[in-house]
C-alpha cells in the first residue's frame, strides 16, 4: 500500500467530510489522515492563524508595521480578548485535523485487518490527534477531549471541557501507541516515524516536569540515531532553505508547503509577515514588516554565532543597492530599525503569489537538535552535573561553529551548578529555535514570564499577568454555542 507525504496531496481533504462508511479500506485509511496533514497546512493553521500569536507571544518578536490587524497586536501586547480573530479561526480548524484522526481510527477498528498491514497506518492518526491535543492544552489548559466522530451536530455542543492533566494522560496514551507502531522511518518528513513519537513523548514529558521520562524518551532516539536515519544537518542554513531541506535528516515531523495554493489550503504566510517592506531580494515584492524581531534580540545574541546570521536579515536590497537594517524606514515608514527574520523570506523556493505566499517551505515542528537539548536540560534535573549533558548541547553548538570556522559558541563549562546550566540551556534553546514557534511554550513551562516580559527583559510587556497570559481565553462564539465549556479561563 503506497503512503504519501502531504507534499503529494491533492488537496481533496475527506477529514471535513468523512461520511459514515467512507472507509473500505486501509488506503481509505491513509486518504483520511491525509486530510488532517493538509489541515495543518492551511492559513487557519500552520499558514498564519495559529502560528503567528505563537510567534508575537514570545519575548523575540513583536509587531512592526502598527497598522497592522489589532487582533494581531493583542497577541504582542497581552491585550487578547475572547473573541480575538486569530483564535476563533485556528480553534475549529484543530478540531477539523483531529476529527480526520478521529475518523481514520474508528474506520480503522472496522475493517478487521491483520494488525501487521493497518497499525503502522493507522498509527500516523494516533500521533496526529496527540501532536494537535498537545498545542490545544498548553494554549487552553483545560479542553474539549474528544476521541470519537461527532455524527450528531447537536451532540457537539453538550460536550464539557476535560481536566488539563487527563488530556495529557490521553496524549501520551496516543504517543505511545504511535511508538509502538509507526516505522522506523519515513519517506518524507511529513509523516510521524516511530522516532517522531519517542521525541514528541519527551517534549510531552518536559513540559508536565517529568524529567526522567523525558531524558529516557529522549535517549532512546539519541540512541537509535542510525537505526532512524537522524543527523544534524551540516549547514544551519539549509534547514530553512526549501531546495534542500527534502535532502537532510534533522526534522522530525514537518508540515510541508508545496508552491501552490487552492483557496487557503496550503497557503503560507510567514515570509510575507516576517519580511522588509520594499525588500527586493528574491524579487518576491517584499515583505510586510509585521512580526520584527526587537532590537533587543540583535543587541543581545552575539555577532560570533553563525545562527545570528541565518537567522536574521540585517540588510535589504532597495532600488537595487544593499542597506543597512537602521535605514529600512527610509525606504517605508511601515519598517522599523531592527533586524528582521530571516528563516522564512530569504528562501522560499517556489511560491505561488507574492510576498512568498504559497511558499514550498517545511515548517520542523521538531528537530533533532531539539531532541539532543531536551536530553540536556531532563538530564540536568535528575542527575545535575554529567558530561553526559554538557555532550548533548555541545553537538548543538559543534554545528552552530561550524557554519563560519569561529571557536563561538565554546563548548559548555563542565560542571556547572544545575541552576546555571538550567539557564543555560533554554538560553540555548533560545538561539537554536529562534523563531521557530517554541520560545513562548518555554516561557511558559518554566515561569519566565515575570522576567521575559518585565524590566530589562528582551521585550518590555507591562500588560502580562502569569494568571491571566499563560493561558489563551476560550473563544466566546464557542461558549455561546455550548454553556458547557464554562468557565472561561481565569481573567477574560
Amino acid at each position: 500500500m503506497p503512503i504519501i507525504g502531504c507534499t503529494d496531496l491533492e488537496e481533496e481533504l475527506k477529514s471535513e467530510l468523512s461520511p459514515n462508511g467512507f472507509i473500505k479500506s486501509i488506503d481509505d485509511v491513509q486518504t483520511t489522515i491525509n486530510g488532517s496533514y493538509g489541515n495543518m497546512a492551511t492559513e487557519a493553521f500552520w499558514g498564519r492563524k495559529f502560528s503567528l500569536p505563537l510567534l508575537l507571544r514570545s519575548d523575540m518578536v513583536g509587531i512592526g508595521d502598527q497598522g497592522t490587524a489589532g487582533r494581531r497586536k493583542d497577541h504582542d501586547n497581552f491585550a487578547v480578548a475572547d473573541d480575538n480573530g486569530m483564535i476563533t479561526a485556528f480553534w475549529p480548524r484543530t478540531y477539523q485535523i483531529i476529527a480526520g484522526a478521529n475518523e481514520a481510527i474508528v474506520g480503522e477498528s472496522n475493517l478487521n485487518l491483520s494488525d501487521e498491514l493497518s497499525k503502522p497506518v493507522v498509527a500516523q492518526a494516533y500521533f496526529v490527534r496527540a501532536y494537535t491535543y498537545f498545542h490545544l492544552v498548553r494554549l487552553f489548559g483545560d479542553i474539549p477531549y474528544i476521541d470519537t466522530p461527532v455524527a450528531v451536530i447537536t451532540d457537539a455542543n453538550q460536550i464539557s471541557k476535560t481536566p488539563e492533566t487527563t488530556v495529557y494522560d490521553n496524549i501520551i496514551a496516543d504517543l505511545e501507541f504511535a511508538k509502538q507502531w509507526l516505522p522506523d522511518s519515513q519517506p518524507s518528513s511529513g509523516l510521524p516515524s516511530k522516532a517522531t513519537a519517542a521525541a514528541y513523548l519527551a517534549l510531552v514529558y518536559l513540559t508536565i516536569e517529568d524529567f526522567q521520562n523525558a531524558y529516557d524518551e529522549a535517549k532512546f532516539v539519541i540512541d537509535n540515531e542510525g537505526r532512524f536515519d537522524l543527523e544534524l544537518a551540516t549547514d544551519f542554513q539549509d534547514l530553512f532553505d526549501p531546495t534542500k531541506q527534502g535532502g537532510l535528516k534533522e526534522a522530525l515531523f514537518t508540515i510541508d508547503h508545496n508552491g501552490f495554493r487552492d483557496g487557503n489550503y496550503g497557503q503560507d504566510y510567514m515570509p510575507a509577515l516576517t519580511g522588509i517592506r520594499r525588500n527586493e531580494f528574491g524579487n518576491i515584492g517584499g515583505g510586510w514588516s509585521v512580526a520584527v524581531p526587537s532590537i533587543e534580540v540583535y543587541n543581545r545574541w552575539d555577532g560570533r554565532d553563525y545562527r545570528k546570521a541565518v537567522s536574521l536579515d540585517t540588510t535589504g536590497v532597495f532600488n537595487g543597492a544593499v542597506d543597512e537594517f537602521m535605514n529600512f524606514p527610509t525606504y517605508d515608514a511601515r519598517n522599523i530599525q531592527s533586524a528582521y527574520i530571516a528563516k522564512y523570506a530569504r528562501f522560499t523556493g517556489q511560491t505561488s503569489n507574492g510576498n512568498g505566499r504559497g511558499s514550498e517551505h517545511n515548517y520542523a515542528q521538531l528537530r533533532y537538535a531539539e531532541v539532543l537539548l531536551i536530553a540536556a536540560e531532563a538530564l540536568n534535573e535528575v542527575t545535575p552535573g554529567t558530561t553526559e549533558a554538557d555532550g548533548y548541547v555541545n553537538r548543538v553548538r559543534a554545528r552552530a561553529r561550524n557554519g563560519n570556522g569561529s571557536s563561538f559558541p565554546a563548548d559548555v563549562t563542565p560542571g556547572m551548578s544545575q541552576v546555571d546550566f538550567r539557564n543555560m540551556v533554554l538560553e540555548e534553546r533560545r538561539w537554536e529555535l529562534a523563531f521557530e514557534f517554541k520560545r513562548w511554550y518555554d516561557i511558559k513551562r518554566r515561569d519566565l514570564g515575570a522576567t521575559a516580559f518585565g524590566v530589562g527583559g528582551f521585550e518590555e510587556r507591562p500588560n502580562f499577568t502569569a494568571s491571566r497570559d499563560y493561558l489563551y481565553p476560550l473563544p466566546n462564539d464557542e461558549i455561546q454555542r455550548n454553556p458547557n465549556l464554562e468557565p472561561q479561563n481565569p481573567g477574560y
